[in-house]
């Protein structure tokens, strides 16, 4: 998958794509049945597919200062795409002349005249251009008038719940990382580098690699079964583990951080990238007397971790990647 970072970037000889607008948070089953509707429409056409989305999100750029809400970061988002198989993805710079453009100048400027666009999808609730005035009926008149071709996909229902990025962060701030795996059809995961930290796990022979969680949406503060995967460098794998994201109210700290302990590993991993895949909620942060106590409870916490991620459903396979020709 090519990347471009602004329409002047994107080549003549990609023009006549099927573009798919939106962008894509949690890259959820909902998400990946508009883009695969596109992908279907493109394979019939026997053109490419392109993802059009925007950073910062426009949530961002209007109230810079809000909590973060993001479930992926653009890294993550990305390979997503590539690996359920988008051919390209322009990600526009989410500024002022953007955030101001009518949705009329959006489509007949940008989308048609700079990308060449041949085919445009979206979901039922798409809305684009100042003020969010532009939406599917704007979309609909104008291929009636432009001659392009339009594709709305109707919302995306299981057992009467709407796939929605908001629904599974409310699951997600509510800890139940399962449901939130179900509905997105993937295990949902946080990367970052390694950071050193206090070492105090190490005093107690429960040594941690911390992330902090920037970028990304806090999920329930707790314990939680998890899977650590390391993709460079000489310790590559996948490896259970047992973390707790939180404050550390033991030792009153107020910044949140991510601490993850990995079983069988005995490695030094400091700035190492690492992603870190949720699997299941073991219970909430606790506040402990002391370095004893708190021992006692993530030995008992270890002994979870390793059962609950020794279930068959719980297995990195159970839940597959995403892929396009599902959608074919």
């Amino acid at each position: 998958m090519k990347i471009f970072r602004h329409v002047h970037s994107f080549p003549s000889d990609c023009r006549g794509s099927v573009i798919v607008l939106g962008n894509f948070d949690g890259f959820h089953k909902g998400h990946q049945k508009v883009i695969g509707a596109a992908g279907k429409i493109a394979s019939e056409l026997r053109t490419t597919l392109t993802v059009l989305s925007m950073e910062p999100h426009p949530r961002m750029y209007f109230n810079p200062s809000q909590k973060e809400f993001r479930l992926n970061s653009f890294r993550t988002k990305s390979h997503l795409l590539e690996n359920f198989g988008v051919d390209h993805f322009i990600v526009l710079p989410f500024d002022k002349n953007l955030a101001t453009m009518e949705a009329e100048d959006f489509v007949l400027d940008l989308l048609l005249e700079q990308i060449g666009a041949l085919h445009i999808v979206v979901g039922y609730d798409y809305c684009f251009g100042a003020g969010r005035r532009g939406g599917v009926n704007v979309l609909g008149w104008l291929s009636s008038q432009e001659q392009f071709g339009l594709t709305v996909v109707e919302k995306v229902m299981e057992d009467d719940h709407i796939y929605s990025s908001s629904n599974i962060r409310d699951a997600l701030e509510a800890g139940d990382v399962r449901k939130v795996a179900d509905r997105l059809g993937h295990w949902w995961h946080v990367e970052g580098h390694v950071r050193k930290g206090d070492q105090r796990g190490r005093t107690i022979n429960f040594p941690t690699a911390n992330l902090f969680l920037d970028g990304y949406i806090e999920p329930k503060y707790g314990v939680y079964a998890v899977r650590i995967i390391i993709e460079a460098g000489e310790h590559i794998g996948v490896w259970d583990a047992v973390a707790n994201v939180g404050r550390r109210p033991t030792f009153d700290k107020k910044d949140v951080l991510l601490e993850s302990h990995i079983f069988d590993f005995d490695h030094d991993i400091y700035e190492h990238l690492i992603k870190v895949e949720f699997v299941d909620f073991i219970r909430p942060e606790m506040k402990f007397d002391g370095l004893e106590s708190l021992k006692a409870q993530i030995e008992k916490d270890c002994v979870t971790a390793r059962e609950l991620l020794a279930l068959p459903q719980n297995q990195q396979s159970f839940i597959s990647s995403p892929r396009l020709e599902e959608h074919l």
